[in-house]
């Protein structure tokens, strides 16, 4: 018996999402599952999937299918938050830190999902009470950030109730693990396992003499006063303003730790992410790989074509093999070799090998298929798309 019996899905908003919630469909047709998705999502698709709210969504849902980025992630975890609803993050587009499988691999992830095969990967959330009384939660991170033209933040950090620092930047930023990757990363601060229990409190330019980031226990009670020098300034929830503190203000911040369970099938690390989204490289590694150096290779094993730059995946084709023909399904190219021509040098080489093997080709991808369009001398490779593609 299987363990899932309902998923609800949350699609990003502008994303082209119809080919991951039709495999969806399609395997909970085959086990007898039902899948939900919110009605101002589902609406505009025309998909068998059954239009609810996001409170019956939440209820009902045994199994929640993130299809989008980090941010659609982050929206999907926030909906369950403090439940023990599972969440599955299925990369709709560039590669991010949240999602655990790309679009080729998610029928085999959700049939490992309902046999049991993965494991829970907790996150910690941040909470606390804007000044206008509401309860605002956030996954990534909490900032106090200066509004343009009205002065700089100027925030004194509590720990325990007393004062350890006051800090004078362009914005305070209180991140979990989870955001440690996010706008604290970019402010200087450090990398954090989501497996560490701590906040990170970042400042984003500091103007003064203090700007170390520091990492606090969850059971420290921290709190943010608006110093009186301080201008009005913008509080950013996971990225989105929902509020403003003026000087007096302060916000008290209330670790909740578990608020949120990520699925993990094993395939990639924490760290394997950390290192292909933010471009780590050695010590002895300098500048930027040349483009004309980039190799490509068929990693039969995961089903695709991998091209290489300065020793790191670039970007991947993923293929599936349907009997003595190629279905070219999926090309992705990280965000930091975008603009570089590396997309056609993976549809090249993937069509010349198909070339080489005598293998015909049928193209579900729209990259190759208008990369097609514009290289008719590949045009005797294509072949009648089978019928089960």
């Amino acid at each position: 018996m299987g363990m899932v019996k309902v998923v609800g899905l949350v699609l990003h908003p502008r994303r082209d999402c119809g080919s991951a919630i039709e495999a969806i469909v399609k395997w909970a047709e085959r086990r007898d599952v039902t899948v939900l998705g919110l009605h101002d999502e589902i609406d505009r698709i025309d998909c068998e999937a059954v239009a609810v709210t996001s409170e019956e969504m939440v209820e009902r849902a045994g199994l929640l299918v993130s299809l989008g980025g980090d941010g659609t992630m982050l929206r999907t975890m926030r909906l369950v938050e403090g439940r023990k609803t599972p969440v599955l993050g299925v990369n709709v587009g560039r590669l991010g830190f949240l999602a655990e499988v790309d679009l080729p691999d998610l029928p085999a992830a959700l049939t490992a999902i309902d046999e049991h095969k993965f494991t829970i990967e907790a996150r910690t959330a941040v909470r606390t009470t804007l000044p206008d009384g509401r309860e605002v939660s956030a996954f990534n991170d909490i900032a106090m950030v200066r509004v343009p033209g009205e002065g700089l933040a100027a925030i004194g950090i509590s720990v325990e109730k007393k004062n350890f620092v006051n800090y004078a930047a362009d914005a305070v930023i209180v991140a979990t693990p989870t955001g440690s990757t996010a706008y604290s990363f970019s402010a200087g601060g450090p990398i954090v396992s989501p497996n560490v229990e701590g906040l990170i409190v970042t400042a984003a330019a500091a103007h003064s003499s203090f700007n170390r980031p520091l990492m606090l226990a969850l059971q420290e009670q921290l709190d943010l006063d608006v110093l009186p020098t301080s201008g009005r300034l913008a509080i950013e929830v996971d990225g989105i303003v929902e509020g403003y503190a003026s000087p007096d203000d302060r916000l008290c911040i209330e670790p909740v730790p578990a608020a949120a369970q990520v699925i993990r099938l094993g395939r990639t690390s924490f760290y394997e992410r950390a290192r292909r989204k933010l471009r780590v490289e050695g010590s002895a590694q300098v500048g930027v790989p040349d483009a004309d150096d980039a190799v490509v290779v068929d990693s039969f094993e995961h089903q695709r074509y991998e091209l290489l730059l300065g020793g790191e995946v670039a970007g991947v084709l993923h293929y599936r093999r349907h009997g003595d023909t190629i279905e070219l399904m999926h090309t992705d190219v990280e965000q930091s070799f975008s603009g570089r021509g590396l997309a056609g040098r993976l549809a090249s080489a993937a069509l010349e090998d198909a070339r080489g093997r005598g293998t015909p080709v049928v193209p579900s991808c729209p990259f190759v298929i208008g990369y097609l369009d514009r290289h008719p001398e590949y045009a005797d490779l294509l072949a009648t798309p089978p019928a089960d593609s």
